[in-house]
């Protein structure tokens, strides 16, 4: 049976969102029905998002601009890749009216469709306020939320690492108090990797594949991300980047590589970040703490390989 999945995204900054936007399009029994961008001042990421589409022939998925702002205040202004760089030609910014974002949230949810957040949950947050009870009424799943480190050998990153939780604290708090989530923590991420390994066949598959080959390769190299890989033990020497995104999408696809447990947590600020340690008296929440890695990595280059491509 097909899934039905909105994206919602701040595409433009981390490689990792095109990626998942990419995965979702090539992945078995999913359909992506609409697409609203976050952190979007100006509607430039609606854009980016519209051109992916038009790339890999998707141009009928809706887009739309949504929030471009944060709740509780940015933690660090959000930025963008080098357009000229990272973009084969200039991109337009399609900006939208006030509004029209949770507009398409709403028809998403009225259809069945699965959301999942892989920004700051700015807009989802917007959508609570203002039509209370609609994202409970569906299956939503959101990346971020420190609740527990993992893995040997790995970056021992802090909560404040926590990007999408950390922009937008209030936001978060809202959405996870309000909402039922299944929370893809950070954390689990780090065991799916883009590697330079991946791109041969990224390279031979379409146009979509192709640019994500491209970005990955500048984005390994501008970010650090291979010497993060050498630095730790647990990591390859070829790392591009974390697949954080892809597997928030994966976990919404309702992908049997991940591993879901039900954790007793609370919402706790302190210093101006936001984590969710367990608690016995905690809320009951379903946490993604654990991931086949290199089996969605092998799967995830499969998918976005054939996007697109001809015969």
């Amino acid at each position: 049976m097909t899934r039905r999945i909105h994206l919602d995204t701040d595409i433009g900054g981390d490689t990792d969102d095109l990626c998942a936007l990419a995965m979702l399009l090539g992945w078995p029994d999913v359909e992506l029905v609409g697409v609203t961008t976050c952190s979007d001042s100006g509607g430039l990421r609606a854009g980016l998002a519209r051109y992916a589409l038009r790339l890999a022939g998707q141009a009928g998925v809706p887009v739309v601009a949504g929030a471009d702002g944060s709740l509780g205040g940015y933690r660090v202004l959000p930025g963008f890749s080098d357009p000229d760089r990272y973009w084969p030609e200039p991109i337009d910014p399609e900006p939208s009216p006030a509004g029209a974002a949770l507009d398409l949230l709403e028809r998403s949810v009225e259809m069945g469709a699965t959301v999942v957040g892989v920004g700051p949950w700015t807009n989802l947050a917007l959508l609570e306020a203002a039509r209370p009870g609609l994202l409970a009424s569906t299956q939503l799943v959101v990346l971020g939320g420190y609740v527990r480190s993992i893995g040997a050998g790995l970056p021992a990153w802090k909560p404040d690492m926590d990007y999408n939780v950390q922009q937008d604290t209030l936001a978060a708090r809202i959405v996870w108090e309000r909402c039922d989530p299944l929370v893809v923590q950070f954390s689990v991420a780090l065991e799916v990797r883009l590697r330079e390994a991946h791109l041969s066949q990224l390279r031979e598959g379409g146009a979509l594949a192709r640019l994500i080959a491209r970005q990955g390769e500048l984005h390994g190299a501008d970010s650090g991300m291979r010497r993060v890989g050498r630095e730790h033990p647990g990591l390859p020497d070829d790392l591009l980047n974390f697949q954080y995104d892809p597997l928030a999408c994966a976990a919404a696809a309702g992908w049997e590589g991940v591993r879901v447990e039900e954790l007793q947590l609370l919402a706790r600020l302190k210093n101006g970040v936001l984590t969710f340690p367990e608690s016995p008296g905690g809320k009951p929440t379903r946490v993604v703490t654990g991931v086949d890695g290199p089996r969605l990595e092998r799967e995830w280059v499969e998918a976005v390989s054939a996007v697109g491509s001809v015969g």
